[in-house]
C-alpha cells in the first residue's frame, strides 16, 4: 500500500488514514484531553486558555497514528491467531481426514470394480440360461419326434403282427406315464 503524500492538508491526510485503517489498519485512539489544564495555577476548562491547543496537540495524534499506520492488520491477526489454538490438533484431524477420504475412495473403486464384475457375471449367467432353455427346448422336440415314431412303429407292428405284438406287450408291459 503507498503513503499518502505529506503535503495534503491535516485533515485530509487523517481522513485518507482513519478510511485506510478501517479497512487495512489498526488504528490508535487520539490522546484524551484532559479536564481540567492548568495555566498559571487556576483550573480552567476552556481550552484556548492553555498553552498548547487541540490544533497543537494534533502532531502527537499524527505521530502515534503514524506509528499505529505502520502495524498490518493482516499480520497483527495471523500472530493473533497463531497464538490463540494449537495447530497439532488441526494438524491430526486433517490427517485423520485425508486418511478417511483415501480409504472411502479406494473402497469406493473396490465397490465400482465388483459392480462391474457382477454385472458381467449376470450377462454370462443369461446368455448360458438362455443357451439351456434353447437346448432344452431342442431336446424336447427331439424327444416328441422320436416318441411319435415309437408310436407310429407299434401300431404298425400291433397291425402286422398282432399274436406277436400282445405276447411281447405281456412280457414287457409299457412304462406308466407320470
Amino acid at each position: 500500500m503507498s503513503k499518502q503524500p505529506t503535503s495534503c492538508k491535516y485533515y485530509s491526510h487523517t481522513h485518507q488514514q482513519r478510511y485506510h485503517s478501517l479497512y487495512h489498519r489498526v488504528s490508535a485512539s487520539p490522546p484524551e484531553a484532559p479536564e481540567t489544564v492548568s495555566t498559571s495555577g487556576v483550573a480552567s476548562y476552556d481550552p484556548s486558555a492553555t498553552s498548547s491547543s487541540y490544533a497543537g496537540s494534533a502532531s502527537e495524534y499524527d505521530s502515534v497514528s503514524a506509528a499505529a499506520a505502520g502495524v498490518d492488520l493482516l499480520e497483527y491477526m495471523s500472530e493473533r491467531l497463531g497464538g490463540a489454538f494449537h495447530a497439532m490438533p488441526l494438524d491430526r484431524s486433517l490427517a485423520k481426514q485425508a486418511q478417511s477420504s483415501g480409504q472411502l475412495n479406494a473402497k469406493t473403486r473396490e465397490l465400482l470394480a465388483l459392480q462391474a464384475l457382477a454385472r458381467s457375471r449376470l450377462a454370462a449367467t443369461r446368455t448360458n440360461f438362455a443357451e439351456g432353455i434353447k437346448a432344452a427346448k431342442e431336446v424336447q422336440r427331439d424327444l416328441e419326434w422320436t416318441q411319435k415314431r415309437v408310436t407310429a412303429m407299434n401300431q404298425r407292428a400291433a397291425q402286422k403282427y398282432p399274436s406277436q405284438y400282445q405276447a411281447a406287450s405281456e412280457r414287457y408291459p409299457a412304462p406308466v406315464d407320470y
